[in-house]
């Protein structure tokens, strides 16, 4: 038998042996292509390896990423929608002597590839929500897509670089409280960094309000253990009406983290024709002018334990010319957000939430306000 299973070694090594003269210089150059695809084949697979992901697709290293959210929540005087939308409070078709509700349009799910390249890094972001379509028959949404090269270099969609990200106010429901930048854009982004600790972005991105040029913005940041402090700007102008005006803006936002889990942050938006990248969505053109407009935020959050994290937060939008909602117009937006989430898993978050809202005009003089509760349940992955 053992005769037998070694005959076959035998004949291809005799073969092989017969044929080497002839055909020496063939299969040393196939051997050494051989050996280069191998070597290539291992380097990229340490390349692969040494990036941390769910799974690998070649040299990619894929990560998925998202929850689960239910939101339940009960509007006592005006109905705010699926993301408490306060420009909603006011308008008699909202009005209401109290109604529950439940949506699960947070949910949201994200994909993030890595690859090593001979030009670096190349890292992609894809990311869905739930806020296609309508609150009865929700849809997915696109919130980012981009691609990131290097250490620099971002293209395609992702939050605009005029907002503070980084010192957005946590919440339950999806908005948070007005008088802050929230806007996802497309757009091509350079970030670096010099001296300790400071970082700066510059990006041309898509405008937010109509217009034919694309808005330029500029961002430096300052940060270490306790303080963190950042300046955006953006420049451009909007088109409303057959009228043109410039669009300028200035975010200054800062952190501080005075005792062990506790955290004080706050923001202000100041500029003309900006209304469009606030949560108040007011007009960036009003009666043939530029609307100005400035915004502020504070929040004050404390983490008790593990477990346990509370916080209050307020904002306010105050515009110099009316917006129009329908049957009534604001100039005037104000939120004040009251929440604790409690954490018995790391990737499993149960949240309430108190919520109050108001519209002011203050040309015509009209104002209302309502209360909103919310509750719900988040699953991480």
């Amino acid at each position: 038998m053992k005769r037998v299973l070694n005959r076959p070694l035998t004949l291809a090594a005799a073969a092989l042996a017969g044929g080497a003269g002839l055909a020496q210089a063939d299969t040393q150059s196939e051997l050494l292509d051989l050996r280069a695809r191998v070597e290539a084949l291992e380097a990229e697979n340490q390349q692969a390896g040494s990036i941390p992901g769910d799974f690998r697709l070649g040299g990619t290293s894929v990560d998925i990423y998202g929850y689960v959210k239910a939101d339940f929540f009960y509007d006592f005087d005006f109905i705010q929608g699926d993301s408490a939308f306060v420009n909603n409070i006011g308008e008699p078709v909202n009005a209401t002597d109290g109604r529950f509700d439940a949506t699960i349009r947070q949910t949201r799910l994200g994909i993030r590839t890595s690859t090593q390249t001979g030009v670096g890094l190349l890292q992609g972001q894809l990311e869905l929500d739930l806020f296609g379509g309508s609150s009865s028959s929700p849809e997915l949404r696109v919130r980012h897509a981009n691609i990131q090269i290097g250490d620099h270099w971002l293209i395609g969609q992702t939050w605009t670089n005029f907002m503070p990200i980084g010192q957005y106010p946590a919440s339950v429901e999806f908005n948070g409280p007005v008088g802050i930048a929230f806007a996802r854009r497309p757009q091509v982004r350079y970030s670096n960094s010099f001296g300790n600790g400071f970082d700066y972005s510059l990006s041309i991105e898509e405008s937010a309000v109509p217009s034919d040029d694309p808005v330029f913005t500029a961002a430096v940041q300052y940060s270490n253990d306790v303080v963190t402090a950042r300046i955006a700007g953006l420049t451009g102008n909007a088109v409303s009406g057959g009228v043109e005006t410039d669009q300028t803006g200035v975010t200054l936002s800062g952190a501080i983290t005075p005792w062990n889990g506790g955290l004080f942050q706050a923001t202000y938006v100041t500029g003309e024709a900006i209304g469009p990248l606030l949560i108040g969505l007011g007009d960036a053109i009003s009666g043939g002018q530029a609307n100005d407009v400035d915004g502020y935020t504070l929040e004050f959050r404390q983490q008790i334990n593990d477990q346990w994290n509370v916080g209050i937060a307020y904002g306010r939008e105050d515009y110099d010319l009316p917006t129009s909602t329908g049957t009534l117009s604001f100039t005037e937006l104000e939120t004040i957000h009251v929440n604790a989430f409690y954490s018995p898993a790391d990737n499993l978050t149960f949240s309430a939430e108190y919520i109050f809202g108001e519209r002011n005009d203050t040309i015509s003089g009209n104002s209302f306000d309502g209360d909103r509760i919310q509750l719900a349940v988040q699953l991480d992955f």
